[in-house]
């Protein structure tokens, strides 16, 4: 269960995180290094028995960790397979930061290594950095809390939300792409690896195909493809919101025929850290009637939103404060698919409620998310990046297409790409220029950015480490350069990583 206690808060224990069935997320509670185990675990899916992977902490999946305390693990390897975790939303030094070969090679079964830097606050996440592993649940929450969480009366609860297939994912991504009409289906030997060995990125076909355009769809219309949900028209141009139907979606390992009953007090105040750790899935979070405010993104404060319905792409995080009426009862947390009907959740319930059961599919689709930037352009940061004049301005074109499925920044693919370039300590400015018609949630390693334009309109926006980029959309965000080193930049849904849709943000000293 990734719930933290109330008022367990004020007592630096483990015993603060309630009891529950869900595997719980790991206390670190000293200096002392802390194991983290990528390992096999069994999940029960809708009455099915699922073999997945995991992070398995001290007590469970998950690891948080105490303000001020330095980031000490030892990640073993348990599986079978070579592996390697980033830390989501972390800034460790470069050879810490878990890309293959850039510049630490993968662990090998039954290797441990160690990592050790200073862990920034927030609601973060950790995950394999291939993306076939990713998409086998190799991935966990990372809370770091700070001293207001420490001294809050509130009980905090993580949602981590999948997408989940019983097929492996090589056969998930073999009819994504296959199944359109890919025709690079032997790609990989060809690539040029330049850092990230064609393993490292799950072998993933296409990699190392290069001469697309920046997203020209050919005349096709997207709407008329097999098996795609959560269509939506853009000016006579169909819009993609969803390239795969995943057999189930999770909320903390568990579907709406099974969720997770979080105990509460009445008239109590909850801090929801929601987490999208899925590898192809955009959710909106509905509280429903339980009053609510946003206050924080991807680990940052924002001025307070309030509202019952968010949204998060892949790889992004929510901070939501929902105070809960001084009367018993059941308040469900829905994460509805977007463009779609299926949803999962969590129930928030008082001792006693009445808990009722959840169709696990909404009587009608969710809206498409966020298209043109309204929920981004309300964000605005309380801890804005400093003033400063732009030294340097880099545009990046997003492209890609359904058939062959490639997508692409800058016109190439891993392998074929030019490395976007800045010196250590200038003031950059990323202008993300998405010309296909998907979405791309796109992640910057090593930095935090702030999301400075919105489609040319310039905003004072919230700090992130992953922007959602809407089709046929801009957004420019600003950011220090920092450490001289390579960066990996590159689009959070998985099938588009393994279809070559990374760069590199290369610092120079």
């Amino acid at each position: 269960m990734y719930t933290l206690s109330r008022r367990g808060f004020l007592a630096a224990s483990a015993g603060a995180i309630a009891a529950a069935q869900m595997p719980r997320l790991a206390f670190a509670q000293t200096d002392s290094p802390v194991t983290l185990s990528a390992a096999t675990r069994t999940l029960d899916i809708n009455g099915r028995a699922a073999t997945v992977f995991g992070l398995a902490g001290p007590g469970g999946q998950g690891l948080v960790l105490d303000p001020g305390q330095m980031f000490r693990v030892d990640l073993k390897n348990d599986l079978d397979v070579a592996t390697i975790i980033h830390w989501h939303g972390q800034i460790p030094p470069n050879a810490q930061d878990g890309v293959p070969d850039m510049p630490m090679p993968l662990l090998a079964p039954g290797e441990t290594r160690s990592y050790d830097f200073e862990a920034r606050p927030g609601t973060h996440w950790m995950h394999s950095h291939v993306p076939i592993q990713e998409m086998q649940l190799l991935a966990a929450p990372l809370i770091v809390r700070t001293q207001e969480d420490l001294a809050a009366d509130r009980q905090e609860v993580v949602m981590f939300l999948h997408d989940f297939s019983f097929k492996s994912p090589e056969e998930v991504l073999a009819e994504i792409s296959g199944g359109y009409g890919a025709g690079h289906a032997a790609a990989a030997e060809a690539s040029p690896r330049q850092g990230v060995p064609m393993e490292g990125l799950g072998g993933m076909p296409g990699m190392g195909h290069g001469g697309m355009g920046h997203g020209a769809m050919g005349g096709m219309a997207m709407g008329n493809m097999p098996g795609m949900g959560g269509m939506m028209d853009m000016g006579g141009m169909a819009m993609d919101l969803n390239d795969y139907n995943w057999d189930a979606y999770l909320a903390n390992d568990r579907t709406l025929s099974d969720p997770e009953v979080v105990r509460v007090e009445r008239g109590g105040r909850i801090r929801l850290r929601v987490i999208n750790a899925a590898a192809a899935t955009v959710f909106w979070i509905d509280t429903g009637a339980a009053e609510a405010r946003l206050v924080a993104v991807d680990g940052h404060a924002v001025q307070p939103i309030a509202g019952s319905r968010f949204g998060l792409a892949m790889g992004q995080r929510l901070d939501i404060e929902i105070d809960l009426p001084n009367e018993g009862g059941a308040w469900p947390i829905i994460a509805l698919r977007e463009g779609a009907r299926e949803r999962t959740g969590l129930i928030l319930a008082t001792q006693g409620a009445e808990v009722q059961r959840l169709d696990a599919v909404a009587e009608s689709e969710a809206p498409a998310f966020d298209t043109d930037l309204a929920q981004e352009a309300r964000l605005v940061a309380l801890n804005a990046l400093p003033d400063r004049p732009v030294d340097r301005s880099q545009m990046l074109m997003l492209g890609g297409s359904m058939q062959p499925y490639l997508w692409t920044i800058n016109g190439a693919v891993w392998g074929q790409h030019q490395p976007i370039t800045a010196r250590s300590g200038e003031r950059v400015v990323l202008s993300f220029h998405n010309m296909s018609m998907m979405a791309h949630p796109m992640h910057l390693h090593g930095h935090v950015f702030q999301v400075v334009g919105l489609n040319g309109r310039r905003v004072a926006g919230a700090l992130r480490d992953t922007v959602h980029v809407p089709p046929m959309s801009r957004v420019d965000v600003a950011l220090d350069a920092g450490e001289a080193a390579r960066w990996m930049l590159h689009c959070h849904h998985m099938p588009h990583l393994a279809s070559g849709m990374m760069t590199e943000f290369a610092v120079n000293a």
